[in-house]
């Protein structure tokens, strides 16, 4: 069993990162997109990505769980780095596809280590403090969001939130022999 600390303050910064532009980033799919079925087909094709890439790392996760944590942060930070040079519908689809698989990498690789940093009978105390802060951190991201857009352009939030996960992928390499 190890420190769940680490965990929770990348994790509470990838939750800091997506939820100070998904309000903006609905909107820039919607408007790129100019239809609903096209936003649909999007977003689609981002949780079908997801779907098949936890499958696919199933098998890794237990021996590559933090380099899994770590890229996905880093895909992430890319994905928000490119989202202001989309011109295209093809290449919302082409990032969403890419972006589908980080957050099937995030999601997997954080459920694996936060089992491992807790014990049976003993979990409670650590997913509560977990779901607490992430959330925390998903409050005060669209708050700080919606304060930032005021003052931003959409482009400048899009960096904002690339920074974020940045700080979360050296938070995670930081910490890669934790377990």
């Amino acid at each position: 069993m190890g420190d769940s600390r680490w965990l929770i303050r990348s994790q509470s910064l990838v939750t800091l990162a997506a939820g100070m532009i998904y309000p903006y980033y609905l909107l820039f799919l919607k408007n790129l997109g100019n239809s609903y079925s096209k936003y649909g087909l999007a977003f689609a094709i981002f949780t079908i990505s997801s779907a098949a890439a936890s499958q696919w790392l199933a098998g890794r996760l237990d021996k590559q769980a933090h380099l899994i944590l770590f890229s996905s942060s880093i895909g992430m930070m890319l994905a928000m780095l490119l989202f202001p040079w989309i011109s295209s519908y093809t290449q919302v689809l082409i990032v969403q596809l890419a972006m589908g698989a980080f957050n099937a990498m995030q999601k997997t690789s954080e459920r694996l280590l936060l089992a491992d940093t807790t014990e049976r009978g003993a979990r409670g105390h650590t997913i509560g403090s977990y779901h607490f802060w992430t959330s925390i951190a998903s409050g005060f991201a669209v708050l700080l969001g919606g304060y930032l857009i005021d003052w931003l352009t959409i482009n400048a939030l899009f960096y904002a939130s690339a920074a974020v996960y940045g700080f979360s992928a050296w938070a995670v390499w930081r910490n890669r022999t934790a377990n």
